[in-house]
């Protein structure tokens, strides 16, 4: 077992844990707040947009079983990485795309990728995804763990991450847990 950590942020939090919880080799998914100035914020001062943090999520996964690769390809597939401090109708810099990486092998690998992403095409405008070492990650409120899975009938949810495990499930299938 090859046991490692990242930190990403891709719009709500809850989108991005529900998907990369599906991926098969993914051991553990928190949704956290990084990146910011203040210690220990809450929910209510991460809405403000004023207190510098991202919405993130921690994903721990075996990359024996689910590559670095892998998880940065299904992520930059269920996030728009290309519009500023958006995804979809949230917006604010606690929204942004942003991969904290734990390793310098995650920096090139990320680096290289993204690289890879502008010149291939795939999107239309470039990409601008932050590329950062993780500092400091908190932990959300219990009640913004699982969200998806415990609220499954919670109208965002239907509305916005929904369409995001179909798309996952489409394009993905062989990268689930069964």
């Amino acid at each position: 077992m090859s046991i490692e950590s990242v930190t990403l942020g891709g719009g709500c939090f809850w989108c991005v844990e529900a998907t990369l919880n599906k991926l098969n080799g993914v051991s553990d998914v928190v949704s956290g707040y990084a990146d910011g100035d203040i210690k220990n914020p809450t929910y209510e001062q991460i809405c403000t947009g004023t207190t510098g943090h991202a919405e993130v999520i921690q994903i721990t996964f075996d990359a024996d079983i689910i590559s670095f690769a892998e998880l940065l390809k299904v992520f930059f597939t269920i996030h728009d990485p290309t519009t500023l401090n958006r995804q979809g109708a949230d917006t604010g810099t606690q929204y942004r795309s942003t991969i904290l990486y734990h390793t310098p092998s995650q920096q090139l690998e990320a680096e290289k990728y993204i690289q890879e992403l502008n010149t291939s095409g795939e999107w239309p405008n470039p990409i601008v995804t932050e590329l950062k070492p993780l500092d400091i990650f908190y932990k959300a409120e219990d009640y913004h763990q699982n969200y998806f899975q415990l609220n499954p009938g919670n109208r965002y949810c239907q509305a916005v991450i929904s369409p995001k495990l179909e798309k996952l499930e489409n394009k993905y299938r062989n990268y689930l847990k069964r």
